[in-house]
């Protein structure tokens, strides 16, 4: 423990990031004010940025929205861009905001549906192949619709629950008694083979899944903030979102199912292992017992739940509110009809959208240093400077590699508010602002799954506490997901410079 009232603050400052981290956070927000006495706000700003993006690669070791709040606080001293400012951009993207806010709290009350989905599924589908297959395409559609980052916080709890219950009776205890799974010091060594390759088994499925989302999020307006984002820039609802962006998406679709099946027949980059005999008999017993124990009360709820998701989805199609409000009301729904009453029950639908929307709000705060400072303008400029039918493939290109190291979220936000005011300005008409919209948000959602920094999903599951669990690191995600990023990328971008 700290003895001193200085090793104290250098403890609690950003928490348990290791000490190199503070070191360089603190760096930057010394070195910003020299930076910009010596060099100006035009490269103090583009400092800034680049730490900034350093803070969202190093996710890991702290979460963004405090080493990437300090920057911002620190931006808006220095005059780089003003609290007036930050409001609008504030503003201009409240629709996102709403969607974090309620879109994602919503989905959390439906989440003992989507864990009897894919539990049916993990255990009736013996195939391999298939299962993976129906994983990716469930992900895909669910995330199409509802919430990525909810989506994939069910999935984990399915791998979690049923990690769980194999390991306690791999260290031979029975399927409900107390037990860390932490620890492999009690499993025997019977089991220990079988473990390893459930692990191997989970690792898989929770990788397709994980595409999954992207593969869908992709797809519609609500599938990942930035489509909604994009979508409120370019003035199009549910229905003209999807059919514009299918072109891309849809091929991409096909493609990434071609490629989850390909990767569990050949075996390739970690995949294709079995679920073992003796584990599945295991979970399927437990599954019967959990089954024969719901009651009446938890039937009926379900129901509710089945009832709202299909309000949520016409409702979407039809657009008959901001989607922010969509999501208001299936809270409204569900909560009122299954009794959830109480205002901590309801309140921790929110614990896993709020941090983010923080997040994004610090995003919006640099959007603004980047517009007050005119940082990215010569850079839309060369683009526009290209041979127009070259244009969105460069932007694809620009917003795939940037999203992979940093989020695509921010990347996103960048780029729109670029091309929307060169299409004000009168320097491009509304059919190539419409393409280049294509392009910024397929360019921000496909080639991203390279590394777990590009998707809001792949960081939300690399530091959830199923990975440690079936040994998912940081190197192992990459690697699995390598086969992923070259196809999505790669067909991404010939369908965006050959197929708008």
């Amino acid at each position: 423990m700290p003895t001193s009232l200085t090793a104290a603050f250098g403890h609690n400052f950003l928490g348990h990031s290791p000490r190199w981290y503070k070191l360089t956070i603190i760096a930057f927000l010394m070195f910003n004010p020299l930076a910009l006495w010596l060099m100006g706000p035009v490269f103090c700003s583009w400092l800034l940025v680049a730490e900034f993006i350093f803070t969202l690669g190093m996710a890991l070791k702290c979460y963004p929205l405090l080493p990437g709040g300090l920057l911002v606080i620190e931006a808006l001293l220095l005059g780089l861009a003003t609290p007036d400012a930050v409001y609008e951009e504030l503003k201009h993207n409240f629709p996102v905001l709403l969607l974090l806010m309620f879109m994602v709290a919503g989905i959390y009350f439906m989440k003992d549906l989507l864990l009897l989905l894919f539990s049916r599924l993990l255990l009736g589908v013996h195939s391999k192949a298939l299962l993976s297959l129906l994983f990716c395409m469930l992900a895909a559609f669910l995330s199409a619709f509802l919430d990525a980052l909810t989506v994939t916080a069910v999935i984990i709890s399915v791998a979690l629950g049923f990690y769980a219950v194999y390991h306690r009776v791999a260290s031979g205890k029975g399927m409900r008694d107390d037990h860390s799974h932490d620890s492999d010091h009690e499993v025997t060594h019977l089991h220990r083979e079988d473990l390893d390759n459930f692990r191997a088994f989970l690792r898989s499925l929770l990788m397709h899944a994980a595409v999954g989302t992207a593969l869908g999020g992709v797809c519609t307006l609500v599938g990942e903030p930035q489509n909604l984002l994009i979508g409120h820039e370019a003035g199009w609802h549910f229905k003209e979102f999807f059919l514009r962006v299918a072109p891309v998406s849809m091929p991409v679709l096909v493609a990434g199912l071609l490629t989850c099946v390909l990767l569990e027949k050949l075996r390739w980059f970690g995949y294709g292992t079995e679920l073992p005999a003796s584990v599945r008999q295991v979970l399927a017993d437990y599954a019967h017992e959990e089954n024969a124990r719901r009651t009446p009360a938890q039937r009926t709820a379900l129901l509710v739940q089945a009832a709202a998701a299909l309000i949520l989805i016409f409702a979407l199609a039809l657009h008959v509110a901001e989607v922010g409000l969509i999501g208001l009301l299936v809270i409204v729904l569900i909560t009122s009809l299954n009794g959830i009453s109480d205002e901590h029950q309801i309140g921790r639908a929110f614990q896993d959208a709020l941090p983010f929307t923080a997040l994004l709000v610090a995003f919006f705060a640099v959007v603004a240093v980047i517009q007050q400072q005119h940082l990215f303008t010569p850079i839309i400029q060369a683009v526009l400077a290209l041979p127009t039918d070259q244009q969105p493939g460069m932007l694809f290109i620009a917003n795939g590699l940037l999203s992979a190291i940093s989020d695509n979220v921010f990347v996103a936000t960048i780029y729109i508010t670029e091309v929307k005011q060169a299409l004000e300005a009168g320097n491009m008409t509304r059919e190539h602002f419409d393409t280049l919209a294509i392009a910024i948000n397929t360019g921000t959602n496909l080639p991203s799954v390279a590394t777990p920094n590009g998707q809001a999903a792949f960081l939300f599951l690399l530091t959830s506490s199923v990975a440690p669990l079936v040994r998912l690191s940081y190197g192992r995600m990459v690697w699995m997901a390598l086969p992923y990023t070259l196809v999505m990328g790669t067909l991404g971008w010939w369908a965006v410079s050959h197929w708008l």
